[in-house]
């Protein structure tokens, strides 16, 4: 394939991924063009017009040189603009020693490719510069066509170039725009992958067409908040990439799991991992499917090694009402507000060891299909004495609650 070698011509680490789209275009139309117009030299010379056929002839050197050059200095600006004017001018020229538009079987047309490829290759602004300096040259040819050869082709001739030149010409521009648009789609596939990576796809929809601050009420949620236990002592005995690379691991398998529920990750603080269900899709099953995840996070952590070590966590899970939404103008982030999310912080903060701690708004919602254990009561900054449970398992199916039987 050319185009692993077209992109390393010019190429520049510092280059965006649209610039390099804009180098890899123009180059591969400068090089199709080039070779066309040695084809063109050679046949006019051949059928006895040596005067047009060095144009293009000329045209495919200075091409290919320039070409070159920018291999060597890659100064791109210099590169595009040289190149824009070669196309734009060299066509021209050829149509004037033709004897006009007819004889010259419109090879002018060749010189569209300079606006239309400067839309692809530089700015809306440069490109409008361009099609002017086209115009302007168009108009000019019914002017100065006089001083071409008119009987220097036959009319067979005539006719054969014009179904290349407009052929050609055309196929080129199908070619370049639809390279262009395939990678601008599959450019813009990465920017929504890499946004719907950050924000729920709902508010990356709202984002998209509208830019404001947005907040939404939810009545029912729930939260969950999963802390790694004895982090500080585990932080002081690794190097920072190697504990960058346990957390990422561990978290990784927790993204999967969320994905498996349909439930939004909303951060991640240092050792923190943080969850809700019913946000921003309103769900009736949100502590269930949360409890799940739970039990599936705690399965997780238990039955395997992160980088060679054994890692506990504490759970904490409470219910209700939050407000979500994006706040602020540069790094935006998905959050969380309200009594309910302080309180399944602090469930996790208040916390045992491999244990998933829940307020009683989360037992009420859970209790009649989950086993659960309670703890009695502790004291909660802010809240006071508290009744909280464990969560032990998931009860069989079609197995209830029921008075008289064990939480």
């Amino acid at each position: 394939m050319l185009t692993p070698l077209i992109a390393q011509i010019g190429a520049d680490q510092r280059d965006s991924d649209d610039v390099a789209l804009q180098k890899m275009i123009l180059i591969g139309v400068v090089l199709a063009s080039a070779v066309a117009a040695a084809l063109w030299g050679l046949v006019y010379i051949a059928v006895g017009a040596p005067n047009a056929g060095a144009i293009p002839a000329v045209y495919s050197v200075l091409s290919l040189g320039n070409t070159v050059l920018f291999s060597m200095y890659p100064r791109y600006q210099i590169y595009r603009f040289t190149q824009l004017m070669l196309i734009l001018l060299l066509p021209w020229l050829m149509a004037i020693i033709l004897g006009g538009f007819h004889n010259s079987s419109a090879v002018i047309l060749w010189s569209t490719l300079c606006p239309l490829g400067a839309l692809v290759v530089h700015d809306l602004r440069a490109a409008s510069r361009w099609f002017w300096a086209f115009l302007i040259l168009l108009a000019s040819t019914a002017f100065l066509q006089s001083f071409g050869d008119s009987a220097a082709l036959p009319s067979s001739m005539i006719t054969f170039f014009y179904v290349l030149n407009i052929g050609c010409v055309l196929s080129l521009v199908f070619a370049m725009l639809y390279y262009f648009v395939d990678k601008k789609n599959r450019l813009q596939e990465r920017s929504e992958m890499l946004l719907l990576n950050i924000l729920p796809i709902e508010i990356s929809n709202i984002l998209k067409g509208e830019y404001r601050t947005i907040a939404d009420q939810y009545d029912e949620a729930s939260i969950l908040f999963a802390d790694v236990v004895q982090f500080t002592p585990l932080a002081r005995s690794m190097s920072p990439m190697e504990l960058v690379g346990l957390l990422d691991e561990v978290f990784m398998c927790f993204d999967l799991l969320v994905e498996k529920y349909q439930l939004e990750k909303i951060k991640t603080i240092g050792d923190c991992y943080m969850v809700v269900a019913g946000v921003p899709r309103p769900r009736a099953d949100h502590a269930h499917a949360l409890a799940r995840l739970a039990l599936e996070m705690q399965a997780c952590v238990a039955e395997r090694d992160f980088r060679g070590r054994r890692l506990t966590f504490r759970i904490g899970m409470n219910s209700g009402p939050v407000v979500a939404g994006i706040i602020g103008r540069k790094k935006f982030i998905y959050d969380l507000w309200g009594d309910a999310v302080n309180m399944a912080s602090r469930m996790e903060s208040y916390g045992q060891s491999e244990a998933i701690q829940i307020t009683q708004a989360t037992y009420q919602l859970i209790k009649d299909d989950f086993v659960c254990e309670t703890r009695g009561t502790i004291d909660v900054k802010g809240s006071g004495e508290m009744e909280v449970w464990h969560i032990l398992g998931e009860r069989p199916n079609g197995l209830k609650y029921l008075p008289g039987m064990a939480a």
